[in-house]
């Protein structure tokens, strides 16, 4: 999708603070973080949401790179949130799916 934001920063044509990158998958910064650490995994290809027909392939370099992105931010050990959100009464509010990695503190039993 051409006017995409995530489209756009997962594939190099606006920077952004990368951790992770395959030929799949792209994981940078959160620009508004909610934790100390809070990292976007996201699929390279454009899909709205989770329920998109994303490919089985793509799900799981997605959470297999949410586990690299912990431990290469070092919240491996202790505990981190992965949270995906399918629709704006969920909170999506960019409409690319994509899956948060938070952890850098004690995020409790609440969503964040």
């Amino acid at each position: 999708m051409s006017d995409c934001i995530f489209c756009k920063l997962a594939n190099d044509e606006i920077e952004t603070k990368v951790v992770y990158a395959d030929e799949l998958v792209c994981a940078f910064e959160d620009a508004n973080p909610q934790a100390p650490v809070h990292v976007l995994v996201v699929p390279k290809k454009h899909y709205q949401d989770i329920a998109d027909e994303v490919p089985s392939e793509t799900i799981a370099r997605v959470f297999e790179a949410a586990n690299k992105v912990a431990k290469i931010k070092g919240i491996d050990q202790k505990g981190y949130r992965l949270i995906t959100n399918k629709g704006a009464d969920a909170g999506q509010s960019v409409f690319h799916w994509h899956v948060h990695v938070l952890g850098g503190k004690t995020l409790g039993e609440g969503l964040i």
